[in-house]
């Protein structure tokens, strides 16, 4: 199983690894903002993320990490 780690503090909430994840593991919160005031991206479906690491590659601030 893969785990990713998303740097909450770099994270601008700009939706495109949620847009690009095959699988719909993760949602911007609704609840949680970074300092900055972004709403940011939260890993949901631990058990259902294959490791392909498309969030990551489209991260335009290079805050997602997955590790397999």
């Amino acid at each position: 199983m893969a785990k990713i780690s998303i740097r909450d503090e770099k994270c601008k909430g700009c939706s495109m690894c949620i847009n690009v994840c095959p699988k719909a593991c993760i949602e911007l919160s609704k609840t949680h903002r970074n300092r900055k005031g972004y709403m940011t991206a939260q890993f949901v479906k631990p058990e259902s993320c294959i490791g392909c690491a498309m969030c990551a590659t489209m991260c335009p601030d290079c805050c997602i990490t997955v590790e397999k």
